[in-house]
Formats: structure tokens, sequence, C-alpha cells
């Protein structure tokens, strides 16, 4: 069983690093407390993984079928870079630094399924873009129904907050529906574990990253892209979690950093383009870039000395 521990390292980065993007915008509006945040992130993400955990993980382990030491590779390759940028307070992708190291070993092995990542890619392109439409579409949308039906502020005030509650634990189900695939999806694919233990243990490990140390992470999703109201917080996070959920129907695990960054964005871009943080959007890009190559390179240099010993 020493083989999971990269697994769980994998789901301790990602929910280190990923519960940034269900409630980072509301902790960061003064909207709810971080520690009711996390403790609802957590409770969600395993239920979530539960439920719908199985849909995204056939893509993760028909990329390569791998051995269980492969996997145990591939699993720690990811958990070293996902938490080496949560370090950094820098929010990355579960789902590409996963992708990158099954490929990486894949090319070891001569079987990386290249078929399935052009698919994966694209959903990977398609993630950000949904997340700001969603949020350029439902942020006057939504705006406009508040202000005719909840003309009482105190009145719209309260349902804002708990909409952004509400949008959080989506957003929390969603992340463990879709992502959980990335923590133990390689298991599944190396007959380690079944999709019901891979989802639960999973599940549990991202739920622990959440408690312990995800807060250096919220800080720059919730800050450092643009300063948000309690609205744009309920309209981001919201949009996010659609956009998650969208894309777990189709079985593909995607990025919840991008999605968020997506979400901000496109609240962003309603208000003008200068209430924008475009360094903090370019750090972030990089992170994205470097993330699955980094990854490759790792796996792929662990496993050549793997199997030299």
């Amino acid at each position: 069983m020493w083989k999971l521990t990269g697994g769980l390292l994998v789901g301790w980065g990602l929910g280190s690093n990923d519960a940034a993007n269900i409630f980072g915008t509301g902790v960061a509006a003064n909207a709810i407390r971080y520690r009711t945040a996390i403790v609802l992130i957590s409770i969600f993400v395993v239920v979530g993984a539960l439920l719908e955990g199985h849909k995204s993980m056939d893509t993760v382990g028909d990329m390569a079928r791998l051995s269980y030491m492969a996997a145990f590779v591939a699993a720690l390759a990811a958990g070293v870079t996902v938490s080496a940028y949560s370090f950094l307070s820098l929010p990355v992708s579960t789902s590409q630094a996963i992708m990158g190291a099954v490929l990486g070993i894949g090319i070891i092995s001569g079987i990386p399924d290249f078929t399935r990542l052009y698919k994966v890619m694209i959903c990977w392109v398609l993630t950000p873009v949904c997340g700001i439409a969603f949020s350029y579409i439902l942020y006057p949308l939504l705006g406009k129904i508040f202000q005719r039906f909840l003309i009482n502020l105190q009145l719209r005030n309260m349902f804002i907050r708990w909409g952004l509650i509400f949008a959080g634990c989506y957003g929390a189900y969603s992340l463990g529906a879709n992502n959980v695939a990335n923590v133990t999806g390689v298991y599944v694919g190396s007959g380690l574990l079944t999709p019901f233990h891979a989802a639960l243990i999973g599940s549990l490990s991202i739920a622990f990253g959440v408690l312990t140390y995800s807060k250096k992470v919220m800080n720059t999703v919730g800050k450092e892209i643009i300063h948000l109201d309690e609205f744009s917080a309920f309209v981001s996070t919201f949009s996010a979690a659609i956009t998650l959920h969208l894309f777990t129907q189709v079985g593909v695990p995607v990025s919840t950093s991008q999605a968020i960054v997506g979400g901000v964005t496109g609240v962003g871009l309603v208000k003008g383009l200068r209430a924008v943080k475009k360094t903090t959007l370019i750090e972030i890009a990089i992170g994205w870039v470097s993330t699955p190559l980094l990854c490759a390179v790792i796996a792929y240099v662990m496993m050549r000395i793997c199997l030299a010993f």
C-alpha cells in the first residue's frame, strides 16, 4: 500500500491548492469565514467524488496503462510539483500535472495514448474560456434580476451571501467529482484500486489538504487578480462550478484553477480591463504552461532511475 503515498501527496497538494478556487473569492470578500469555508469544502468534495468521481477515472487511467510502480511514480511527480506551487502561493492545474506525469512515463514504455490527449488538451483550452463566458453573461443578467426583485438592500445582501455559500458548496462538489481522478485515477488504470475506493481515498486526501494548508493560495486567487465584492465573488464562483460540472459529464478532469481564474477574469472584463491585475495573470499563466512540462520531465527521470535499479 506504500504505492498509494504518491496519490495521497497529489490529493493533499490538490486540496491545499484548489480550495482557493472554491471559496477564495468569498473569503476575500469577507462573505464567509476561512474556517467555515474549508469545512464546507472538505464535506462536499468527498460527496462529489463518491457520487460522480468515477466519470473521469477512465480518462486518466487509459492515457497509458501503468504498472503499480509507474502509477506511484506518476502520482509522486505530480504531487511534488503541485505541492511546490502551493508553497509558492500559485494556483496550478492538478489535471495538467498528472497528465504530464502519465505521458512522461508513457514515453518510456512507448504506449502513451495521444489520441485521448487531444481531447483533454481541447478541454484545457476551453476551461478558462467557459469560466470567462459564464461570468461575463451571468454578472449583468443576475445583477438586473437582483435589482428588480430584491429591492430591499439588506435582503439582497443576505441573498447574495447565501448564494455565495451555495456556489461554493456546488464548486466543492464539482471539484471532488471532476478532480478526484487526478489523485487516484492512475491506480484505477493499473488495477490497484476500484473506482469507489479510489474516489474515497482520493477525496479524503483532498479534504486533508484543504484543512491543513489552503490559505496561501486562497489569498492569491481572492485578492491578487481583482478586488471582488460579494456579488462578484458569487458570480465567479458559480461560473467556475458550472464549468467544472460540465466537463465532469464529458469525463475529462480539468483545472479548477483555470475555471475560477476565468470566472474572476470575466467579472473583470465586465468592470473594465483596468480592474484586472495583469501581472498576476501572467504569473499564473506561466505556472499553467510549466506544470505539465515539469511533471513530464520529473516523472520521466524518476522512472528511468527506478528501471535502472
